[in-house]
């Protein structure tokens, strides 16, 4: 199947491809059906969680754990059991960032992360309330920005 997507023009998709998320997400509860897909075909950290209708509608994402190591994300049993996990090897966790110009000041929201049953492409994004999380964090610290110019 092809779709028209933000970032990388045309793209042909399987459909086991095809991530659900029977409520939506938070502000686009009408999109339940995204694909993840390398931005602009390239390996590395980033990836677009693309709409398959709506082809302007991408969220760029990462593996919070590229970026914060020490990242935490209880699920709650209604969680588990709505997206139907049998096994902690079976989630993907991607939290959406803001891009911003500088990409020095992107930013990361830690505290609603997208969960991804890989099993059954089932995918929720949830609210992580007993945390010390915001919605803003930098990926790029401010030191490692300056050691990064000056080399």
């Amino acid at each position: 199947m092809n779709i028209e997507t933000k970032y990388n023009g045309q793209v042909t998709i399987n459909e086991s491809q095809i991530i659900q998320f029977p409520q939506g997400l938070p502000s686009f509860e009408e999109e339940k059906q995204f694909v993840l897909l390398s931005l602009k075909g390239e390996e590395g950290p980033f990836f677009a969680l693309q709409s398959v209708n709506t082809p302007n509608l991408a969220f760029v994402v990462i593996n919070p754990f590229s970026f914060f190591p020490n990242y935490e994300a209880k699920l709650t049993d209604a969680t588990v059991e709505q997206l139907e996990i049998e096994s902690g090897e079976d989630v993907a966790l991607f939290v959406i960032l803001t891009v911003k110009d500088p990409f020095e000041e992107t930013t990361a929201n830690l505290r609603g992360p997208i969960v991804i049953n890989r099993k059954n492409q089932q995918a929720k994004q949830i609210a992580l309330t007993e945390s010390d999380y915001h919605t803003r964090h930098q990926i790029i610290q401010p030191q490692a920005a300056a050691t990064e110019k000056e080399g």
